[in-house]
């Protein structure tokens, strides 16, 4: 018996919106029984593209065969209820009818793993003007409301949600001090972030999976510049071994320019002191200081904390970070740094990391 010819797939366009010709074919395909993937494939879209579109023009039918009910999918259905959408959701709302702007959030926000709040400093990246320009509650708003095609809360960096605030723990009741210099004694300077070169650090890993295997992240408190680094285990050694190799990369001097100060936590992998103050290059010199925050007061650094859940959003909980390429991870680490922040107009780290590397005199 002779093979039916496969329809050519589309070029893949995730961002296009079902034209009535593919809603027949999605009707057609169905008949033949093809699954939701391979539409898709065939159409060039997301699977969520097509199950969206299905569960749309879905309705039920009675089998003449078995005579039961049966679900079925109708083009003329699915684009009926798609363009009383258009209309409910055109005249209501600030976007309007200007669909390529529309179709630019959802693709920066998917594309770039961005939250709305980022997506000024992307159009400026790219240079881009549009007719109606909304807030990012607004468009918090409008995922919520199923204003866009493809984009939904899930697909948010945090759903929507509002970080959760710290719960500080009072003095009398933290029972142990800290490893080393308590954050205590650091400088005025730091708190403000006044001054550059102060960094916070901490190791990113999974408990969940016998993967030893680690995330090294420094974070710079003034330009929120990240580094990350992969590391074998936790150990103390280990982490050594990291700044040892971040200096012998930077060169001394540098390094001691960069690197003025780093606020830890109490975890076993900081309690080496000296070892992290002490220059690989030159034995005789400290190449940073150690300030140690109070036990269970992550919040003390919270710049850190809250960089180490964006790395989370390329890197779940449950990663197995020996299976982790470097160029992952360093494609991780680009993302942070040329992430548009609303707090610095929407400059990125990098920029203001370059800036302040100038007026030290130091080229990287």
């Amino acid at each position: 018996m002779r093979r039916k010819a496969q329809p050519k797939p589309h070029k893949r366009n995730f961002w296009r919106h079902l034209t009535m010709t593919d809603r027949l074919n999605i009707e057609k395909w169905l008949g033949e029984g093809m699954k939701a993937p391979e539409i898709a494939r065939l159409l060039g879209v997301s699977r969520q593209t097509v199950w969206r579109e299905i569960k749309r023009g879905q309705y039920e039918r009675l089998d003449s065969a078995t005579w039961e009910m049966k679900q079925a999918y109708s083009p003329d259905i699915a684009d009926e209820k798609y363009r009383e959408n258009l209309r409910a959701k055109g005249p209501q709302i600030k976007i309007g009818n200007d669909f390529e702007y529309a179709r630019w959030i959802e693709k920066t926000i998917m594309e770039k793993d961005c939250s709305p709040g980022a997506l000024i400093g992307y159009a400026r990246q790219e240079g881009k003007t549009f007719q109606n320009w909304v807030t990012p509650n607004t468009i918090y708003s409008y995922v919520r409301k199923g204003v866009f095609l493809h984009l939904h809360m899930e697909d948010l960096p945090r759903r929507g949600k509002h970080k959760a605030k710290y719960q500080r723990l009072e003095k009398e009741k933290i029972s142990r001090a800290p490893a080393g210099e308590s954050i205590e004694k650091r400088p005025e300077e730091v708190d403000s972030r006044e001054a550059f070169g102060h960094w916070e650090g901490d190791t990113i890993y999974s408990a969940k999976n016998t993967g030893k295997a680690a995330l090294l992240t420094l974070t710079e408190r003034k330009t929120r510049k990240e580094f990350i680094i992969k590391v074998k285990n936790r150990k103390a050694e280990t982490i050594v071994h990291a700044l040892d190799r971040l200096e012998k990369k930077m060169g001394a001097k540098k390094f001691r320019a960069i690197f003025k100060s780093i606020t830890v936590d109490n975890g076993t992998e900081f309690a080496d002191t000296e070892g992290m103050e002490g220059s690989y290059i030159n034995k005789k010199t400290q190449r940073t200081k150690l300030y140690y925050c109070h036990p269970y007061s992550s919040f003390e650094r919270g710049t850190n904390e809250n960089q180490n859940g964006m790395a989370r959003r390329k890197h779940p909980k449950g990663t197995d970070f020996s299976k982790v390429t470097t160029r992952q991870i360093a494609e991780t680490e680009a993302w942070m740094n040329d992430y548009p922040r609303p707090m610095f107009g929407y400059r990125s780290s990098n920029e203001l990391f370059a800036e302040e590397l100038a007026r030290l005199g130091i080229a990287m």
